[in-house]
């Protein structure tokens, strides 16, 4: 004879919902992230809720849990308000739940209440344990350590296409007043969401292949919610912004907004049009000292010309008084030669008085030398008289 208890599958699930419902008669607090959700026409938000192993990610439970649509648009409205985002797929959730038991669909989870602000200060915590990460690793100051070029203007751009933000920064960039010519590449990617990270980076490894064709990268989202933003405090997208080869600007959100990324890029803005003010401002900068070295360069030229104008013009004085002088003394000179020319002249002795006497062509004024059959002239005012010297005595002054 058999002796085994035998249960009908409806009996077994009987007996299951009965203890459940008589060990769990209140409402319990679970926390769990959310695997999937959907919303059904009718309004009601189902949801699989999943834990995982903290150390390596593996799935330990699993369960579903619903929204009745009554309960939902409170609910939802109010998470919305507190954490700007509907529930998604990726959140950790502290829900208040009532556990069902059905004998045709299993276990279920009725949830009559969401802690919106436990599911904030879960990722502040996760944002907190990626920042001590970071900073264990060095990560924090190495992108911000590389040098940007004194003019930058050959920009790779991160953003998704359609974004208002990187339209704003365009116009803003390229219609600057100042007419500065730069060159921006977009590189789309998804800025919000759980697959925002891994596009990101996916962009950055594209940048990497052309690397020396930019002088810096940008990540360019406007504002938004808290959970749109959450992507850019995600480790493994910190971990490649701060190993990027090249400056890394972040331009993403308001002025409450800072996030992980903007602590390891090599500057961060609050908005994508702050983030082209930036560059702009660089190129500003440069023409302005520029413009500044080249008056110097006006007025030290000035300056030295009017210098050398007057050093010139002393100059000019110093020679004229330098010419004056040698003038005048060749004037003088000239004046005593010509005054020696016309008393050695033979014509001045004889308009004097004087006889002029001369010996082969020669005035002589001594007879010392005279012998007798020499010939002499011998000039007159009026007249030269030819003679021979006879004879010569020589005179004593003495006597």
């Amino acid at each position: 004879m058999d002796d085994r208890k035998l249960y009908t599958l409806y009996q077994l699930q009987s007996d299951i919902s009965e203890v459940l419902a008589e060990n769990f008669t209140d409402s319990l607090w679970v926390r769990a992230e959310v695997s999937e959700c959907s919303v059904n026409r009718s309004g009601h938000c189902y949801l699989t809720l999943v834990e995982k192993e903290e150390k390596n990610g593996r799935l330990i439970a699993k369960c579903s849990a619903v929204i009745w649509a009554q309960t939902y648009r409170i609910l939802s409205a109010h998470f919305r308000s507190v954490t700007g985002s509907d529930i998604v797929a990726g959140m950790t959730v502290l829900l208040k739940v009532q556990v069902n038991y059905s004998e045709l669909y299993g276990l279920s989870l009725n949830v009559r209440d969401i802690d919106s602000s436990f599911t904030v200060g879960n990722l502040e915590l996760e944002r907190q344990r990626t920042i001590a990460q970071l900073s264990e690793q060095g990560m924090m100051e190495l992108n911000s350590s590389l040098k940007l070029p004194s003019l930058p203007r050959r920009l790779a751009v991160i953003s998704a296409e359609n974004a208002a933000g990187y339209r704003d920064f365009i116009q803003h960039l390229h219609g600057n007043i100042y007419g500065f010519g730069f060159t921006t590449t977009l590189f789309p990617a998804p800025m919000q969401g759980a697959e925002a990270p891994a596009g990101i980076i996916a962009a950055l490894d594209a940048i990497a292949h052309h690397i020396e064709e930019f002088d810096a990268v940008l990540i360019l989202r406007g504002g938004g919610s808290v959970m749109d933003l959450v992507c850019f405090d995600d480790y493994d997208l910190a971990l490649n912004v701060a190993q990027f080869p090249i400056p890394v600007l972040t331009g993403i959100g308001h002025d409450k907004d800072y996030h992980v990324i903007d602590m390891v890029a090599w500057h961060n803005l609050k908005t994508p049009t702050a983030l082209a003010d930036f560059f702009i401002e660089i190129f500003a900068r440069e023409e302005q000292a520029v413009a500044a070295l080249i008056s110097r360069l006006r007025l030290t030229l000035k300056s030295k010309s009017n210098r050398e104008m007057a050093l010139f013009d002393n100059m000019k004085v110093r020679i004229r008084s330098a010419v004056y002088l040698k003038a005048s003394e060749a004037l003088r000179k000239v004046d005593l030669l010509q005054a020696r020319l016309v008393a050695a002249d033979p014509r001045t002795l004889i308009a004097k008085g004087y006889l002029v006497v001369l010996k082969d062509g020669r005035r002589i004024a001594t007879g010392a030398d005279l012998t007798p059959g020499q010939r002499l002239k011998v000039m007159f005012s009026d007249a030269v008289v030819e003679c021979e010297v006879i004879s010569s005595e020589i005179k004593n002054n003495d006597i």
